[in-house]
């Protein structure tokens, strides 16, 4: 029995100094970093745990406790983007994340996630928390990007980039493709069936007529050429060909180095990460020639839209979330 108390005592003790050493560890808040937390009500203890954690490791009270003090902290709109996507590198990859649950059960995935993200779920939670100044803003704002007009609905989702999130998202980011590439810019022609998709993925009857998209892109060989026109926050789409069809196959960031370097922020197997447009583009050659030698189709990565981040978004009103029971799409178009 003593060997037993002997041996508790000293794993507490261990737990203890190593418990210590963790907060000593700890990057400690500058003068200017406490007295900003201090407008917020943040203590130097919880905001020293605040800056030394990711995003993806936190709690949905501590995102609403860091970004109410990053809102006073970093005034920037850009700033705070860059620094909460940064925030979030390291975070696990898992494609089709979020749904409807527990509004809906056709997909049901929840509404928010902290802890992993897809591509379009990491830009989504980016640009809603460097947006946002508590946890409830976050919420309803990522619910405005996510859905035409704000709708929570498996048929209001914005699930085409192109011909959904970008055009519904008008207030936030502005498509500037072709004027980026001037008489290099391509264009490819795209039909979007919304009613065929909702069915096969979610067995869900939606009567939408098909829509007819021509949408602006810049070949991955002139890139290069305008990455300094890019500002930090904007929105990449990264445009793909598989079976003689275009499709924005990818999203993420635009983020600057301390040298000026612009580069590409986004979540991708196997977890969020940042680096050079050239390296993303050598990837992808590499994994079209592996399959290419295996005798796979694949996607074929064909260049990059482009889309600048509104300098004052105006986040526009949520519109009256109609009763269940009617499942017209918002996005029909007119």
């Amino acid at each position: 029995m003593r060997f037993f108390i002997f041996c508790l005592l000293w794993l507490t003790l261990i737990y203890c100094v190593a418990a210590q050493a963790g907060v000593q560890n700890q990057a400690q808040p500058t003068l200017n970093q406490l007295e900003i937390a201090a407008k917020v009500g943040i203590s130097k203890l919880e905001l020293a745990t605040l800056l030394d954690k990711p995003l993806y490791k936190m709690k949905p009270k501590e995102i609403g406790r860091y970004i109410a003090y990053l809102h006073e902290a970093e005034p920037d709109l850009r700033a705070r983007i860059s620094h909460l996507a940064r925030k979030n590198i390291g975070q696990p990859y898992e494609i089709f994340l979020l749904g409807e649950f527990p509004y809906e059960t056709y997909d049901d995935q929840p509404l928010f996630n902290l802890e992993r993200s897809d591509c379009v779920v990491f830009a989504e939670h980016t640009y809603a928390m460097a947006l946002s100044q508590s946890w409830e803003e976050f919420f309803w704002i990522l619910q405005r990007i996510r859905y035409a007009n704000g709708i929570i609905g498996i048929t209001t989702r914005n699930h085409y980039t192109e011909a959904d999130w970008n055009v519904q998202n008008a207030w936030l980011v502005a498509d500037m493709s072709a004027q980026l590439g001037g008489n290099d810019t391509a264009t490819y022609t795209a039909i979007i069936d919304r009613a065929a998709f909702l069915n096969n993925t979610h067995k869900v009857d939606a009567r939408i007529a098909p829509q007819t998209i021509n949408e602006s892109y810049l070949p991955k060989t002139i890139v290069p050429n305008i990455l300094a026109q890019l500002k930090a926050g904007d929105l990449v789409n990264v445009i793909s060909k598989k079976d003689g069809e275009y499709l924005a196959s990818h999203v993420g960031l635009v983020v600057i180095d301390a040298n000026g370097e612009r580069r590409f922020l986004h979540s991708s197997a196997p977890s969020v990460r940042e680096e050079s447009f050239d390296a993303f583009i050598s990837r992808a050659q590499t994994r079209e020639a592996r399959n290419k030698a295996a005798g796979k189709s694949g996607l074929q990565l064909m260049g990059f839209k482009f889309l600048r981040l509104n300098e004052n978004p105006v986040i526009p009103p949520m519109a009256p979330q109609p009763r269940p029971g009617n499942l017209q799409s918002a996005n029909q178009p007119k």
